[in-house]
């Protein structure tokens, strides 16, 4: 186990980066993900406040996300190499928004949206596993 954290904080400021072009590919398919899954019936079906809601509470999430991006990648030398206090918890506070958000891929959805389909497990397991994966990374960067 030594190992394997010694090889990842040697290459921490890959994984940083990787993890920056990861969540730039959850951008772009923020942009469509309604169209992608066939939202537009039950998004016209909302009633208008929610609809508004909706509508801005995914273009904020998909603007935060582009902001992650940007300084995860701008700043991934220093994240990995000689952090501050400020990209510390930077670092925390990603990892803890994705720790959730990997917790809600189980504990929200239900199991009825993916079980039974391969292709919707397929990307069940991608998202818990991808969440996780960037949880480790910050957390990682955030205690270098």
């Amino acid at each position: 186990m030594n190992t394997l954290i010694e090889f990842a904080r040697t290459h921490l400021e890959l994984f940083l980066r990787i993890v920056a072009v990861a969540q730039f590919s959850l951008v772009i398919a923020n942009l469509f993900i309604a169209r992608i899954l066939g939202w537009k019936p039950e998004i016209d079906r909302m009633s208008l406040l929610v609809r508004e809601v909706f509508i801005i509470h995914s273009w904020f999430i998909t603007i935060t996300l582009a902001i992650w991006t940007v300084l995860t990648w701008r700043f991934a030398h220093e994240m990995a190499h000689a952090p501050t206090e400020l990209s510390r918890w930077l670092c925390w506070a990603m990892a803890g928004f994705w720790g959730i958000r990997c917790a809600a891929q189980w504990l929200h959805y239900s199991p009825s949206h993916w079980r039974g389909i391969p292709s919707r497990t397929f990307f069940h397991w991608l998202f818990f596993l991808g969440y996780g994966t960037w949880t480790a990374v910050y957390a990682l960067a955030a205690t270098a």
